[in-house]
């Protein structure tokens, strides 16, 4: 930790981004300054040093999620190869095909491009979740349609962390011969996926959720079979005429570098993030009563932690602890009012969302931190039900 981020607030919303890795950023540099060239210039040494570091970077993806280096498509991030998957597959089939299938947890983007294509003649079927925050899989098959022509589920829920069912979700479209497309923002790099092995014929990923850099991400188009897709911007045929446009090499670099780093530390990581995550959630629950966890437990990434405090709200109590960064809910969606949707989904009160914290414990967060964190929130949590009088009914409760 450098002297400067001891003096800030102590970071636990990993699952909104997470800090660029220090062997991230040295890799990163060159291709800022001396290796500067535009990858796609095609007749001289630094655009040709460029487009080297490239391919290095799309193979180190590849690798990460068992893809061959030419099924995947780079992007500004995971909103956009959302997007292009949904509506790119979509309308690519659409004289044959006009029905999707999804979750209600989803992130909003896809959800939002749902929305669109409804607008457009295709129509959706939105899957609930249990209180776990799983899907299904019963419903899912029956819902998969003759005129079917993908299923969007995302892997891991950016709210809650839970982990869906991937195997059997690939499995049931394999069976149907449906497109299977994948979110897969909160998963790569935190647990172990495989594209092949699960079936999944589209996967979203992005830099700045395993400690790369913001501003790019990816999109894993699969050759066996072949999912075709429209474009949804022109340009100058760029990354097989998908998603024209020039590509930040820099950038490129350091997702790459960020992949080659999850993929080797994620074990002992993981390990790590959950004994930090069980220190959080016992010291939370054993210091006040009604702390309800959000979300199937064991089904979740080891850095999640989503929590109701009962009486008190969310807002309030974030703006009793500044010297603790964390969230409400997505990161994306921090602008709407609203209780989150997919704590809705997942069955709570609109007073419940509101009393819910996201806690993202990272690959920097000490115990140290996480021993203060707690204690802060313990005391803060106290001090706002003594002050609205709800603290005796909900020991009364216990």
């Amino acid at each position: 930790m450098t002297d400067d981020m001891r003096n800030r607030p102590i970071y636990l919303d990993n699952q909104a981004t997470t800090p660029v890795d220090p062997r991230v950023l040295d890799a990163m540099l060159p291709y800022f300054q001396a290796r500067f060239g535009n990858p796609h210039s095609q007749t001289h040494f630094y655009g040709w040093e460029a487009a080297e570091a490239v391919e290095v970077a799309r193979g180190q993806l590849a690798e990460i999620v068992n893809a061959s280096p030419e099924e995947i498509i780079f992007t500004s991030g995971a909103t956009e190869s959302n997007n292009l998957a949904i509506k790119g597959v979509a309308r690519f089939y659409k004289d044959k095909k006009k029905h999707l299938v999804t979750c209600t947890t989803e992130h909003m983007c896809v959800l939002d491009s749902a929305f669109q294509l409804e607008k457009e003649g295709f129509e959706i079927t939105y899957l609930p979740v249990s209180r776990d925050g799983l899907i299904d899989l019963d419903e899912l098959r029956a819902a998969i349609r003759d005129d079917t022509v993908l299923v969007t589920i995302m892997t891991v829920q950016n709210e809650v962390g839970v982990i869906q069912p991937m195997a059997e979700i690939g499995a049931i479209c394999h069976e149907k011969k449906v497109f299977l497309h994948s979110d897969a923002a909160q998963a790569v790099g935190k647990v172990p996926v495989d594209v092949k092995a699960l079936n999944i014929d589209l996967l979203s990923f992005t830099g700045h959720k395993l400690y790369g850099p913001m501003g790019i991400g990816a999109l894993y188009v699969g050759a066996k079979p072949k999912v075709r897709l429209e474009p949804l911007i022109s340009g100058g045929g760029q990354e097989q005429g998908i998603r024209p446009g020039t590509l930040p090499a820099p950038l490129c670099v350091g997702f790459g570098e960020a992949c080659r780093v999850a993929a080797e530390d994620m074990a002992a990581e993981n390990k790590r993030l959950s004994a930090l995550r069980g220190i959080l959630f016992d010291r939370l629950r054993n210091g006040v009563p009604g702390v309800r966890l959000n979300g199937d437990l064991e089904r979740r990434i080891p850095g999640n932690l989503n929590i109701a405090f009962d009486g008190v709200d969310g807002e309030s109590l974030m703006a009793a602890v500044p010297e603790i960064a964390v969230s409400s809910g997505s990161a994306c969606s921090s602008e709407d009012s609203d209780s989150s949707h997919v704590l809705s989904a997942l069955g709570l009160t609109r007073e419940q969302a509101h009393s819910s914290l996201r806690f993202g414990i990272g690959r920097f967060t000490t115990e140290e931190e996480i021993e203060t964190a707690s204690a802060r929130i313990i005391d803060a949590v106290k001090k706002l039900r003594r002050q609205s009088g709800n603290d005796g009914a909900i020991r009364a409760a216990e």
